[in-house]
């Protein structure tokens, strides 16, 4: 059970990864460059802490492994490929700076167990500024198959995760995309009512 785990997370991430990176450089989609940084950040610091707590190696917490491989590259294919609608903004530095705080209080204290959980709490922060996009926006600017897959990827980690914190790192990531999948039905509904209010006008004499 534990390598048909790990074999998954490993697996889905990796079609994840391709899959994302092939929509931005097309066009297709235009995630939000500030929430892949920070997961980038967030992801080295929880698993750094998670091994810091206890005795325990790389694939006890796969998930955590494969999303630093996964997250960093997306956020470099955003950079390399992603449009003006992707970049920093003004509310997303304000998130940027509450990373850093936590991410300092982390280096002052070295208290790994504290400092995961606040950890988490970046990786809370980091779906603000999709959050804040997808709530705005007049379509849905990001790819339900890929979002299936990173909820998909945390519950077979499950089956292999080795102690507390790298099941709160597998749970907090379900229930996340689990609300973000939400706010993009939100978004796509929204884009088709306007297509059809459009179409409504254009039909009548």
């Amino acid at each position: 059970m534990r390598t048909l785990s790990i074999v998954a997370v490993c697996g889905i991430n990796l079609v994840i990864g391709v899959r994302y990176c092939w929509l931005i450089r097309r066009g297709r989609i235009s995630p939000a460059l500030a929430m892949w940084v920070f997961f980038t950040i967030a992801t080295v610091g929880s698993l750094l802490t998670y091994l810091g707590e206890g005795s325990y190696g790389l694939l006890d917490n796969i998930l955590n492994t494969a999303d630093i491989v996964l997250v960093a590259t997306v956020a470099l294919c955003i950079v390399l490929y992603g449009d003006s609608s992707t970049r920093f903004t003004r509310f997303d530095l304000g998130c940027l700076g509450a990373v850093v705080a936590i991410l300092a209080g982390w280096a002052v204290t070295r208290q790994h167990t504290a400092a995961h959980s606040a950890i988490q709490a970046i990786l809370l922060i980091a779906y603000f500024p999709v959050i804040r996009r997808l709530s705005r926006a007049k379509r849905n600017t990001e790819s339900f198959t890929m979002w299936i897959g990173l909820m998909l990827a945390p519950a077979f980690s499950l089956l292999s995760s080795e102690g507390v914190l790298a099941t709160v790192y597998a749970l907090r990531a379900i229930v996340c995309t689990g609300l973000l999948m939400g706010l993009m039905l939100r978004a796509e509904l929204r884009q088709r009512r306007a297509a059809r209010e459009l179409e409504g006008d254009l039909s009548v004499p």
